[in-house]
């Protein structure tokens, strides 16, 4: 059989393994995180969050087609196309390994045809298949997310110049550049990461046209790549957007013209330009101009699906992030201008005082007429800069990281010694090394291994979320939480050494080739280090970010095939060395990373994300406003409402978008099934630039002023309203942070707020403190709401929002489920944690009649933040009804909460922050008399423990500090609490047995407990 006919139905036959794979481990319903926001905006052709997504939006609306009208069915073709894209990258992948192990072996006269062919072939399957199944890959594969059909785009752009390298003498062979161009431009529409192919396309094409290649030429050509990237980068994908902004700017406010015309003139301008250039070229015969003009026109063919934006904006989709209908909007868009600048070459450390500030760039924003002033952009100077800043951050925790991570002492002033520890260690360590480790060595588990990180330890231990080769692994004797967890998948380093063996023989054998992987695998790895600049621990781990970056190694995988059979046929025939070193490699490498990473991606029988969406919902009474504040609290439920129409009555309101104008006017206006909020603010009063922030300044007012008062004083535009801030400003301020909201009975009865058997508890007022020295936006609106709702619409807050935006209301706010439901009754002081209230009957109906439970217990396998944000969030729920339910004597309906957690929930030993939780309900079990329950959850707690025990005491001997001793603490605590509750119910054995153990251990960690 031909080579060419061979090589192509193999690169299928990877494509076919690689798809089957993602198929069958496809999760079958929305994902947690970005992919419930996805889904919404593919199916429903909207707006998602910057810098927008349009093709992707677009691909992914074809594939939801599939679903043919059963909307629970979307997520599953959705997610299916990631894993038909993902397949066709592993095609790519082997065509482009075949392309550089070809050239690795050109054809001799000592070597037949047919061996070097079986050589070539056997690199190309164990790179393929070995990235494959690569953790961070696979993971993206099987859900909803951009970085699928991205890492698709760049194996494309990288076949394409290795097919334009083997046919550039040919005529017409450029033509694979202008379609290199334009996939470049297309993916600008799916993610930015594709851009960072361009140095490596440009390193090829220098090499293939340069007849001699030197080191001052080869630094210059490197130069010109970068350069090409930055104006890709800056120039088509910013700069044509903000000119064509100014453009529109003169000729609505000079020239008194519609929205819209100077950007229209713009781009006829540019496209004249363009096509006036092409056909000088021609005329001309300026064959370098005319490609380069060419590949322009490409690019922009590709990005003008960004044109879908403001298409989509100005329909006023459901989900419209920054609404951004105009040119100015959708510049700050595209820019992620709301995620602020971060400093790359220079900056300040982050003990650094501002020194002086100036104004820069004018701010515009849409007016009725005319674009408006909206403010200036602020530049400030510090009194303590370095070059190459790192640690910069003043925001949150940040400076408190930085110390605790380089081990600065109270009061010690950084350095660039510093400055440059954090990069190595971890900005270039844990932020992308562990990663890559994690990909071709190993992982310990799927546990968020940042934070675990924070405390340095001893490599003699182990770390929730490093890697690990699993070689060593017997002689740390882990414990049996981690080797037996689904997630613990040492690949026993065979990945990383054929990969590093394949890198070390390409450069060996043709280093022009490896430096080009060098550089693909720099780019799309460390170079986004060194841009994107992380301060600090991240809301989740960013692995995805670098997935081409490992797609390169893997290139190299594939290479050390031949660098082993090189090696084998100095001892036996060439055939036979062929055959041996591809199946050896195919066998102790992809098949090897196959066993051990399938238990730990197989989510096809997981549906935690769609079934706590449901429950946020179905805990909401009729017609509620919903406020959220993270992403997993709310693109899952987007993709509730805006897919399967799961109750559209409920107006969702993310907290951490509602201080963005454009999302407060969203509100006010329906969606779906939803009225407009009660915000009568009109546009002016909050606009960009009008009330950003609002100042407490306390005014003496004896008592609680009424929350329409406070409202109307501080959305006043009378000057009397007004306080003089240091900078000479005059705004509003808030003069009080004592509310109230003086209740109106009838309005409460009438409106069903409460039961009847509740009616007698309504309170005349409610009032509470304001916690926070200011108001944002989102407070402003919320008084709004609060002024103006008239007990009409419930408001709910959701369990996961944190209790700094819940504004003081927390002696008003009842559980419901999965919301705290804000009620206007009597306070009941006799509860110490406020936030464990519940509205007992409702709450008991909607847990065992209408809750869903994400087959929690008969999914193969439960992601991290199933894991450790919602099995815990579940057994509080239960925990906070059973212990009403207890005090208010109803056994019965206890005893069925238990037995319902018990049909639906499994037990998880994920850390001891879990076994706590897992004790207390137990706990509770004790008192309801299910011992049978109580006493399994406290044997499988105890077995938890001592495990932990064992291999925190064996770590003490060997002198190792690789263990947590707030852990060891709360693990005894556990203990005695079994203990006790073990002789409350007079459960002798078990009592005696946790009393000896904690005989036994107490002596080992005597040091721990020491003052």
């Amino acid at each position: 059989m031909q080579y060419n006919k061979i090589n192509n139905l193999l690169g299928w036959l990877c494509f076919l393994i690689a798809s089957a794979t993602y198929i069958l481990t496809l999760e079958p319903s929305v994902s947690f995180w970005d992919c419930g926001e996805f889904i919404s905006c593919a199916y429903r052709l909207q707006v998602s969050h910057q810098p927008g997504y349009p093709l992707f939006a677009m691909l992914g609306k074809v594939f939801s087609l599939l679903s043919l009208g059963d909307v629970t069915r979307v997520p599953y073709f959705t997610n299916m196309g990631s894993a038909i894209a993902s397949g066709a990258t592993i095609m790519f992948l082997f065509w482009t390994i075949t392309a550089m192990a070809k050239k690795l072996l050109p054809a001799t006269a000592g070597e037949s045809e047919k061996t070097r062919t079986i050589l070539i072939m056997g690199a190309g399957l164990a790179g393929a298949l070995s990235f494959t199944f690569t953790d961070t890959f696979w993971f993206s594969a099987v859900e909803t997310i951009v970085f699928a059909l991205s890492a698709l785009c760049t194996a494309i752009v990288f076949w394409a110049i290795l097919k334009w390298d083997a046919h550039a003498d040919e005529p017409g062979a450029d033509k694979w550049l202008v379609f290199i161009a334009y996939m470049i431009g297309l993916s600008i529409g799916i993610h930015l990461l594709n851009l960072l192919t361009i140095p490596a396309v440009a390193l090829v094409v220098y090499f293939r046209r340069t007849s001699k290649v030197t080191l001052k030429s080869g630094l210059l050509a490197l130069l010109i790549a970068v350069v090409i990237l930055g104006l890709v980068q800056f120039g088509i994908r910013q700069w044509t957007i903000q000119l064509s902004a100014y453009f529109d700017l003169y000729f609505v406010n000079t020239l008194g013209l519609g929205f819209g015309s100077g950007s229209l003139f713009f781009f006829s301008l540019l496209i004249a330009a363009i096509v006036g250039g092409i056909i000088y070229s021609i005329r001309k015969k300026k064959a370098l101009l005319n490609l380069g003009l060419l590949c322009v026109a490409f690019i922009y063919f590709g990005y003008s699906a960004f044109v879908y934006i403001p298409i989509r904006a100005t329909a006023n989709t459901n989900l419209d992030n920054s609404h951004p209908d105009n040119a100015f909007v959708l510049n700050s868009y595209l820019n992620r201008a709301q995620y602020g600048e971060t400093p790359l070459l220079t900056g300040p450390y982050f003990d650094a005082k501002v020194v002086d500030q100036t104004e820069g760039q004018t701010l515009y924003r849409r007016g009725e007429k005319q674009y408006e002033v909206s403010g200036k952009k602020q530049k400030y100077s510090y009194d303590h800069n370095t070059i190459f800043p790192r640690i910069y951050s003043t925001e949150g925790q940040n400076p408190l990281f930085y110390c605790q991570w380089l081990q600065m002492s109270e009061g010690q002033v950084p350095n660039f010694i510093d400055n440059l520890k954090f990069f190595f260690s971890w900005q270039s360590y844990v932020m992308y090394v562990r990663y890559f480790m994690w990909n071709f060595a190993g992982r310990i588990n799927d546990m968020d291994g940042q934070e675990h990180l924070i405390s340095p330890l001893s490599f003699k231990g182990y770390v929730d979320g490093d890697w690990t080769t699993g070689i060593f692994d017997g002689a740390k004797q882990l414990p049996k939480s981690v080797t037996n967890n689904l997630t613990y998948t040492p690949l026993f380093a065979l990945p990383l050494i054929l990969g590093l063996i394949g890198m070390w023989y390409h450069f060996k054998q043709k280093q022009r080739d490896a430096l080009v992987i060098t550089l693909l695998w720099f780019f799309t790895g460390l170079a986004i280090v060194l841009y994107v600049n992380q301060p600090s621990v991240q809301p989740r781990e960013r692995d995805y970010s670098y997935v081409s970056s490992f797609y390169a190694f893997a290139i190299w995988i594939g290479l050390g095939v031949i660098a082993i059979a090189d090696f084998l046929r100095k001892k036996i025939d060439p055939r036979t060395a062929a055959y041996i070193a591809s199946a050896l490699c195919l066998f102790t490498v992809p098949v090897v990373m196959a066993s051990q990473e399938w238990k730990a991606h197989d989510r096809s029988t997981k549906m935690v994300a769609h079934d706590m969406a449901y429950n946020y919902l179905v805990s909401c009474p009729p017609n509620a406003i919903l406020f959220t504040y993270g992403d997993n609290d709310t693109y899952c439920v987007w993709y509730a409402q805006e897919v399967e129409g799961i109750r559209p009555d409920v107006r969702l309101v993310n907290l951490s978008l509602f201080t963005g104008d454009w999302y407060i006017r969203q509100m006010q206006r329906k969606i779906n099934a939803s009225d407009a909020l009660p915000i009568t603010m009109p546009y002016d009063k909050y606009k960009d630039g009008v009330r950003d922030v609002i100042y407490y300044r306390n005014a003496g007012i004896p008592g609680a002023v009424e929350v329409k008062d406070v409202f109307d004083f501080v959305t006043s535009d009378d000057p009397r309203t007004f306080a003089t801030y240091q900078s000479g400003e005059t705004a509003n301020y808030l003069p009080t942070k004592d509310f109230k909201i003086t209740i109106k009975r009838d309005d409460v009865i009438k409106n069903n707020v409460v039961s009847k058997d509740q009616q007698h508890l309504i309170t005349d007022t409610l009032q509470w403190k304001f916690t926070s020295n200011y108001l944002l936006k989102d407070n402003l609106a919320i008084l709004d709401i609060m002024a103006h709702n008239n007990w009409k619409r419930p408001i709910c807050f959701a369990t996961t929002v944190g209790s700094e935006n819940l504004i003081g209301l927390q002696p008003y706010l009842y559980k419901e489920g999965f919301v705290y439901h804000l009620m206007p009754l009597k306070p009941d002081t006799s509860i110490k944690f406020q936030d464990s209230k519940v509205n007992t009957l409702v709450m008991y109906d909607k847990i065992m009649n209408k809750f869903k439970f994400g087959k929690f217990k008969t999914a193969k396998y439960l992601d991290h933040e199933s894991k450790t944000m919602f099995y815990p969030v579940m057994i509080s729920t239960f925990i906070d009804l059973i212990d009403d339910l207890i005090a208010k004597g109803r056994l019965d309906l206890a005893a069925n909460l238990i037995n319902k957690f018990d049909k639906e929930m499994p037990e998880l030993d994920v850390d001891m922050r879990t076994s706590r939780n897992k004790f207390s309900l137990a706990q509770r079990a004790f008192k309801v008399n299910n011992v049978a329950f109580a006493t399994k959850y406290f044997n499988t707690i105890d077995n938890y423990i001592v495990d932990q025990l064992d291999y925190a005491g064996r770590q003490m001997q060997n002198h190792s500090g690789a263990f947590n001793g707030y852990d060891i603490q709360t693990a005894f605590d556990i203990l005695y609490g079994m203990a006790d509750a073990t002789r409350s119910a007079h459960q002798a054995k078990l009592y005696d047995k946790y009393m000896a153990q904690i005989k036994k251990y107490e002596p080992q960690f005597a040091s721990l407990f020491k003052e």
